[in-house]
């Protein structure tokens, strides 16, 4: 809270006329300010400061600047902050017992109200630091050290915290504070003196981002108080939750000072937005307010995340606990402090007629009135003192259920414990120091009994101890180690708060073990099953996320993964391509093998063409078989029978050559493949080509003077085979050497399926095979078209060229075919033109030789063979 330039300036002018005591013993010190009784008290050796917010919410009360004000009530009174005050005095009466931790020296305290207001924390902070006189009288200015606290326990609130160590801080007064956990307080820079026994805020944060993305709360709202540590806790928490992909619907902050307008200025940004999980960074006091308010205007129930200001807090239950069932929060670790509850509930009516605390305290518990009270606080939510009924002396604290003497939830009081035993090992240490091995110039070490503020923080930073089985140390910030307990807010069967431990955070067991979520204890708000906060429904597998443009990342519309991608999980942020070898299922969720396509014998398609294949090996067996039965008849004598035969071998080869195409390829097979094609055609095509010369040497020999038959008889006949098929052997050689024919797996026509297939390798060395065969094909077309009318007594020439035709017609139509066929379609074609060719020249050379050698047997005769040739 914002305090005015006139109150600041009164606490300098405090401070200044309270340290100029120090400059003699004789000077007579007047006490500035009024004097008060809200506080305890012990001598000791040294006297340990104490501040803590007993009182809150201070009722604004308009001032005329004419006369001093009235002393400031407050709507409410913590009888939790009343325990943390007496755990801080058990403690020192605890060590003061104890034999084995400064048994040279006796501690005090001076515990003070700080109100949870910075005025009233600052006039009580300097009180402590400086000393204060128990009459209003001169006095001796030396006289006041007797009262000065070296060091302070305090204060809860991290921005008072902040606002008393920027006053304090130039005098190097050293804090210890049980409940302040703001992550700016980890400035050394800042605030080089202060120490805490409650973890760093921004390991609160990380726990509680991680407990969102546990239960997939990635769309909350954020509230809290305009302070200092409500802002620097929702910075961290946005940028954590950023990272882990949880973002804030809404981020909301109300005035210190709550009033009916901002609490309805807030219910109302709640009710508009979507997100049923809220994060309050809000005190009990606050709280209160807004949850009022909140039933007032029958909000419908939303999931509570609290921070550790409220998370183990029980004053909210009996008004609210039907709002805040199933509350989650992370709490500061619990123990048990033995002896405190006697400590606690030792107090009788007449101690409480000697203290205006414990007097308040005595009379809100047994709602009485004591005889001589020094209460003087009146809470707006209570009823008047003076219409209570007189108190009777016989009231008993074991008899009534309070806050106070409940040590079942012993946390923000047992870092009060802790922060205690810190300075008194400190000092401890200080005492066992040896000189010449001290921590300060030439070993030196301080004196327990005499020592500045400064030389004390010296020890405190280096202090380590254990404690109730803990072992306790800080950092270099003077922050200890994270460690939370996962609290559930359940209903017991009396109604009454049960905080259920369903979990705990560990910032020592690492990144991904520090969270441990009992998620079968945990009690949500309307059931067992955890609410849905999210901006967008999940992206589930087959899917992922595209985030909405202008919104948050956690604001997105799921889009179907694209063709040939996968994602596996859900909101995913991006899909996953499948490798060469699989291929998406119907549910793009999982990648499965693809189709190996290949042309099989045991598919419907390759099986006839290996039957064709087959038949077309048996026709060329059986034709030859008629040609060697009738070798010596003038039709096949005539007709060059050693080349026939030839020509029927490599024809026969062909039709084999089409079963290489079938079945799994692999690289010897796909170079044997079209090796084997290659070869076999040019023998074909080279044996007709000679045929065909054959016959036009024959005819030239009958011209008068002419014996060219000689020049090509059957030696050069098979010599003019050989180096016509010689070059493509050529060919095929170069081809295999450089960049050879092999199986690749082919996925550019069909995605889904592998089409296993013979590449070619080098697409010129295919194309050379193929243009060679067609050289020597037009080659004998051109012989056999120039032979076609040479008479003479049965003249192939006319055949051989309307074979010819049909190589030419198959081959020219294969071209464009292949090229737009793809996968085992290519083979077939393939396949195809090879049995269409091979068959073309069976058929128009063969058949009409074996038509007269079985069916017209009487014009296979020399005599008619001459008859014919006149």
């Amino acid at each position: 809270m914002a305090f005015s330039n006139t109150e600041v300036l009164c606490m300098l002018l405090f401070l200044l006329a309270a340290a100029s005591s120090r400059f003699t013993a004789q000077t007579r010190c007047i006490f500035q300010g009024e004097e008060d009784s809200d506080g305890f008290y012990e001598e000791g050796d040294v006297v340990l400061g104490g501040l803590f917010p007993l009182h809150a919410n201070q009722i604004s009360a308009s001032q005329s600047y004419k006369k001093r004000p009235q002393a400031p009530s407050y709507k409410f009174f913590s009888v939790t902050a009343l325990q943390w005050m007496q755990t801080m005095s058990f403690a020192v009466w605890e060590i003061n017992q104890r034999q084995d931790l400064l048994p040279f020296l006796k501690l005090g305290y001076h515990i003070r109200d700080s109100c949870d207001d910075i005025p009233a924390s600052l006039r009580s902070s300097l009180i402590l630091v400086n000393g204060q006189p128990e009459q209003n009288t001169n006095y001796s200015c030396a006289g006041l050290r007797r009262h000065v606290s070296p060091v302070l326990i305090g204060d809860a609130g991290s921005g008072v915290t902040m606002s008393l160590l920027r006053t304090l801080g130039s005098f190097q007064i050293p804090m210890v504070s049980y409940f302040a956990s703001c992550n700016c307080l980890s400035n050394r820079k800042e605030f080089p003196t202060f120490m805490r026994t409650i973890p760093n805020d921004s390991f609160l944060i990380k726990a509680i981002a991680k407990l969102m993305r546990n239960f997939n709360w990635t769309w909350v709202g954020v509230i809290g108080a305009d302070s200092d540590y409500a802002r620097f806790a929702v910075q961290i928490f946005l940028e954590e939750s950023a990272r882990i992909g949880v973002c804030a619907a809404y981020v909301h902050f109300y005035p210190q000072s709550v009033s009916k307008d901002s609490v309805i200025k807030l219910i109302n940004t709640i009710k508009r937005s979507s997100a049923k999980v809220i994060l309050s960074f809000s005190g009990e006091p606050d709280l209160h307010t807004i949850l009022r308010e909140w039933k007032h205007q029958n909000v419908s129930r939303v999931q509570w995340i609290a921070s550790e200001a409220w998370s183990t807090g029980s004053s909210l239950w009996n008004d609210f606990h039907d709002l805040l069932i199933g509350t989650l929060g992370f709490g500061i670790r619990r123990a048990e402090i033995p002896g405190l509850k006697s400590f606690l509930t030792r107090l009788k009516s007449s101690d409480a007629l000697g203290s205006a605390l414990l007097a308040e305290f005595w009379e809100e518990t047994f709602d009485c009135k004591l005889n001589g009270s020094l209460n003087t606080h009146v809470h707006s939510n209570k009823n008047t003192t003076l219409s209570r009924k007189p108190c009777t002396g016989l009231e008993n604290l074991e008899e009534v259920h309070s806050v106070y003497t409940d040590v079942s939830q012993l946390r923000v009081s047992y870092n009060v414990y802790k922060a205690v035993y810190l300075i008194a090992h400190a000092l401890h240490n200080m005492k066992t120091c040896v000189k010449g091995n001290g921590p300060f110039a030439n070993g030196e070490c301080a004196d327990p009994e005499h020592f500045l503020p400064w030389q004390l923080y010296h020890y405190m930073k280096q202090t380590r101890f254990t404690i109730l089985g803990e072992e306790v140390s800080f950092n270099e910030n003077g922050d200890p180690v994270a460690s939370y307990d996962l609290v559930n807010w359940q209903q017991g069967r009396d109604g009454s708060l049960q905080l259920v431990k369903v979990g705990f955070y560990d910032a020592s067991l690492g990144r991904d073990e520090d969270l441990f979520i009992n998620e079968s204890a945990i009690q949500f708000q309307g059931g067992q099953q955890a609410t849905l906060s999210t901006c967008s429904k999940s992206c589930q597998p087959g899917s992922r996320k595209a985030t909405r443009k202008g919104q948050p990342v956690c604001c997105y519309d799921c889009i179907p993964c694209a063709e040939g991608e996968i994602s596996n999980e859900i909101d995913s942020i991006d899909c996953s391509r499948c490798s060469v070898e699989t291929w998406p299922n119907q549910g793009r969720n999982e990648c499965i093998p693809k189709i190996i396509e290949f042309l099989s014998y045991h598919e419907s398609m390759g099986f006839v063409l290996c039957v064709v294949s087959a038949v077309g090996a048996c026709a060329t067996t059986v034709v030859s078989g008629v040609l060697v039965a009738h070798r010596k008849t003038p039709v096949v004598r005539g007709n060059n029978m050693e080349l026939s035969f030839l020509l029927l071998l490599f024809l026969g080869i062909c039709f084999l050559i089409g079963l290489t195409f079938i079945g799994e390829p692999t690289d010897w097979f796909c170079m044997i493949r079209y090796t084997a094609f290659g070869i076999s055609f040019a023998l074909c095509i080279s044996c007709i080509l000679a045929k065909t010369v054959v016959v036009l040497m024959a005819f030239r020999a009958t011209l008068p003077g002419r014996n060219v038959m000689r020049l090509f008889g059957p030696t050069q006949q098979r010599a003019s085979v050989l180096l016509c098929t010689s070059v493509q052997v050529v060919i095929c050689l170069v081809w295999l050497t450089t960049k050879p024919p092999y199986a690749a797996h082919n996925t550019k026509y069909q995605t889904a399926k592998i089409i296993l297939e013979c590449a070619v390798g080098s697409e010129v060395g295919f194309w050379s095979v193929l243009g060679y065969i067609g050289l020597l094909a037009c080659l004998c077309f051109i012989m056999a078209l120039l032979a076609r009318k040479l008479p003479d007594n049965f003249n192939e020439a006319k055949f051989i060229t309307f074979s010819m035709l049909i190589f030419f017609a198959v081959w020219i139509t294969f071209i464009p075919v292949y090229a737009s066929t793809s996968g085992k379609y290519t083979v077939a074609v393939h396949i195809f033109a090879i049995l269409a060719s091979a068959f073309g020249l069976l058929i128009c050379i063969f058949a009409p030789k074996c038509y007269i050698v079985l069916l017209k047997p009487e014009k296979n005769t020399r005599r008619q063979m001459m008859m014919m040739k006149k």
